[in-house]
């Protein structure tokens, strides 16, 4: 759903959430009106204490500012009282609930994707949950999720059968792979933190990382201060899981080094239906549009290269229009690392553009760009599955992206290929 908004629950949304969960439990025939449970349900504030509450919400009528509450669902860490079957490392799913008059519009899917995307925010290795044995329309979107089935932790709860499922967080390609694909015009080394300098294009390639433990921290961070202060450039620092020293985080906090830019690295891996197929082209681009009009676009080619060209660069950079681009920088920057660079082209314009960088057996898709005159069409999916193409065709097996989790469009578009969050980092910047 477009107009779906998914967040952490606020104070304001607390009551609303408890008391949908005990009606959809009631609707369901889960919970009567004299069920002890139905207290448990409607204590949404005690579980947003606890754990993590989401909600989803949705515009009412034509007033976006006015919105309805239409589902919920509770991520647990292992050791709360939520928590019956998670350990330790686990994170459990609870509750999910969606109200009666919202179902079978994507909620459910959506709030689980949401927990799954959490759970990597908060560190989980492992996401679980239990469902009713009955419940074979939930088992199959969890299977389709990439949960898998624990019959050997099974259980039951008052004679009620309750199944097992499992989902792992997957590999991601590490810092150390994500860094070889957008290389930096310039490095410099501070006792083992890589001082990225590249014109202040892009937070990538003009960011510390912080691949070692210093002797001396504090000194090391004057000294990145001093770096970009002579580069002209704000010190920004990545900062992940693999990040050192481990505190880094709160160090640079206790600075004034504000929270940016947070990110999800998103994993697929088995690329190898894409390889030796055919490149996607959209015979139906042309097509009238309901209205009656036309949309105007020939059929669509998808062209890789080795470098970019002028057009690739100029849709890649139209993005960007906010505030002037160094070509040769921008241009520097993207050719650093090996890539291949596909353009989608209508008519003989180049419409769209993506770029798959390789390091090790990974390709890193990024620079995903389409003209805002032809999006809605499926070019940026076409344009994804292409690069993955190549990727496969040339013997890669796995790929990774990075997206801000603010991005939502996006991520959507990238789950529905296959894609699963791995990793999160964010930036602090000064």
């Amino acid at each position: 759903m477009a107009d779906l908004l998914i967040r952490v629950a606020t104070a304001d949304d607390v009551a609303a959430a408890g008391a949908l969960t005990a009606e959809a439990y009631h609707s369901d025939g889960l919970i009567d009106d004299a069920d002890e449970y139905r207290e448990e349900l409607l204590d949404a504030e005690r579980r947003a204490h606890e754990a993590t509450l989401l909600v989803a919400l949705v515009p009412v009528g034509s007033d976006a500012a006015s919105m309805a509450l239409v589902g919920t669902i509770t991520l647990a860490p292992a050791g709360c009282s939520y928590a019956e079957i998670a350990e330790p490392g686990e994170f459990e799913v609870r509750m999910l609930a969606v109200a009666p008059e919202a179902r079978r519009r994507g909620i459910a899917e959506a709030l689980t994707r949401a927990a799954m995307r959490e759970a990597v925010t908060l560190g989980a290795g492992r996401v679980v949950l239990s469902t009713l044995e009955a419940m074979t329309t939930a088992h199959r979107l969890y299977r389709r999720l990439g949960f898998a089935a624990e019959p050997e932790r099974d259980w039951h709860h008052e004679g009620v059968a309750l199944r097992v499922y499992a989902w792992d967080v997957p590999a991601g390609p590490g810092i150390r792979v994500e860094t070889a694909v957008w290389r930096p015009r310039e490095v410099r080394d501070v006792d083992g933190w890589r001082v990225g300098i590249s014109g202040g294009f892009t937070r990538r390639a003009n960011s510390v990382v912080a691949l070692a433990e210093p002797d001396d921290v504090p000194g090391c961070i004057d000294e990145v201060e001093r770096i970009y202060a002579e580069a002209g450039q704000p010190p920004i620092f990545r900062v992940c899981a693999q990040s050192m020293p481990e505190d880094l985080d709160d160090l640079l906090r206790a600075r004034g080094y504000r929270d940016v830019a947070h990110t999800l690295v998103m994993v697929r891996g088995d690329l190898e239906e894409f390889a030796g197929a055919e490149t996607d082209l959209d015979p139906d681009s042309d097509r009238d549009e309901p209205d009656g009009t036309s949309s105007g676009i020939a059929a669509v080619r998808y062209l890789p290269a080795d470098r970019p060209d002028e057009a690739w660069l100029s849709v890649w950079l139209a993005d960007r229009a906010a505030r002037p681009v160094d070509r040769a920088l921008a241009e520097s920057v993207v050719t650093g690392a090996r890539a291949a660079f596909v353009s989608a082209l209508a008519g003989g314009t180049t419409v769209g553009v993506i770029r798959a960088a390789f390091a090790q057996d990974w390709v890193g898709l990024a620079c995903l760009t389409v003209e805002p005159s032809v999006r809605g069409r499926g070019i940026g999916r076409a344009l994804t599955r292409d690069a993955l193409r190549v990727a496969a065709t040339g013997g890669t097996r796995r790929a990774f992206l990075q997206v801000e989790e603010s991005n939502e469009a996006a991520i959507a578009l990238y789950e529905g290929l296959g894609f699963t969050p791995a990793e999160r980092y964010h930036y602090r910047q000064r």
